[in-house]
């Protein structure tokens, strides 16, 4: 018999409960099947033009090379310019690391920070991603509950329990995936004393920054002041502002020596980001915020839409959502004999009604589901239309 076996790491990695359900979706779809998908987590629009054109003039004038590894320092400059004007936080160039997305950006950052044994606090329901990407580095994630009726916010006393003596960083995450939950400046302000108490490491993944609604306005946790700021990996990118998923293109910003680990780690891996994608990124840093206001505002009325279809449902419960563009409604009073868990709720309504959705477990959220609203009004009522009436049968 072969020695020959895979390494204990590639064990950690199981596969998702989602996995299936979106296969099946996709077959299902590929025989023509009409499939309303709740599943995709990207913005439904084009990217904006001006970052087409830029990325399309990079090419013609041959700027197709490799790059250094960390950005081209006209990007990195511009990340930096973005961080000061719109977050309050002073980066120099130097301390900026571009990556092929902001989950590689984040993944740099576990590699760099976490040594194996080292305790990593995860606010529930979370990207499972944070889990995965903390396990690879040898890290244990530790999991802070939150419930809907709190409007998934942590409270403090239950983050300050968490911490032991092995905790090394606590991920933050708001505008949040998958509850669409914004943590207020208390909140925030609570987690940065306990990281300055404890000497943490906070990792602020700002993603969806930019997709906020009933007139909330974005808090980056390392604008709070200068302790908490010299022990933040703030993490962000251009795919759900300015709807570039596909062009992977993400960045983070952190104290020098941490920027410096990440660069030499990420010149070991993958080296540059594509080489013309980075001048599409420096165009879309220099637009005006109006240019993704439509986008903005369009995800603010689905999310008005989904929330009132959803609610109306008897037994549905679910906090409207303050960002990003999921829904993550709990379903937990249809749930029973006949269907147990989420993930078997997800496939009936796959089966029976023809919705892709993502259960709620796979985010430790539980009895719920999630939709994401990147998708046309039309699909958004004749999902939720099916998805009350699957659940009235058994209701």
């Amino acid at each position: 018999m072969s020695t020959l076996s895979l390494s204990a790491r590639a064990g950690l990695l199981k596969p998702s409960p989602t996995l299936a359900i979106t296969s099946k979706a996709k077959a299902m779809q590929a025989e023509g099947i009409d499939v309303v998908s709740f599943g995709a987590g990207e913005p439904d629009f084009n990217t904006p033009e001006p970052i087409c054109a830029a990325a399309i003039d990079a090419i013609n004038k041959g700027f197709t090379k490799y790059t250094p590894s960390a950005g081209i320092p006209e990007l990195r400059k511009a990340v930096a310019e973005k961080f000061e004007r719109e977050n309050g936080l002073k980066y120099s160039p130097e301390q900026v690391i571009v990556s092929c997305g902001a989950k590689h950006s984040l993944y740099n950052a576990m590699q760099v920070l976490i040594n194996p044994g080292d305790e990593v606090i995860l606010i529930a329901p979370y990207w499972m991603t944070y889990a995965d990407q903390v396990r690879l580095a040898g890290g244990v994630p530790v999991i802070v509950h939150t419930t809907s009726e709190s409007g998934f916010v942590p409270e403090a006393d239950k983050l300050r329990e968490a911490i032991s003596d092995k905790t090394k960083a606590i991920v933050v995450n708001s505008p949040s995936n998958p509850s669409g939950a914004v943590l207020p400046r208390e909140t925030f302000k609570a987690i940065a004393a306990l990281a300055i108490r404890f000497d943490l490491w906070v990792i602020a993944d700002e993603i969806y920054e930019h997709l906020l609604y009933d007139g909330e306005k974005h808090l980056s946790i390392g604008g709070l002041g200068s302790e908490v700021f010299d022990r933040t990996i703030t993490i962000n990118g251009c795919s759900k502002s300015y709807s570039m998923t596909g062009w992977r293109i993400g960045y983070a910003a952190a104290p020098l020596a941490v920027a410096k680990a990440m660069s030499n780690f990420q010149d070991q891996v993958t080296s540059n980001p594509t080489s013309f994608v980075q001048k599409g990124a420096v165009a879309a840093l220099a637009l005006p915020p109006s240019s993704i206001e439509a986008m903005r505002a369009e995800f603010e009325a689905r999310r008005d839409l989904i929330h009132g279809l959803l609610t109306a449902i008897p037994g549905v419960k679910m906090p409207k959502p303050k960002g990003a563009f999921y829904a993550f409604p709990d379903i937990s009073a249809y749930l029973g004999k006949q269907l147990t868990t989420d993930v078997d709720l997800a496939s009936y309504l796959l089966e029976e009604a023809k919705v892709a959705t993502v259960p709620g477990s796979v985010f430790e959220g539980y009895g719920h589901i999630r939709l994401s609203y990147a998708t046309s009004r039309a699909d958004i009522e004749k999902g939720v239309a099916r998805i009350a009436e699957a659940l009235k049968r058994i209701a």
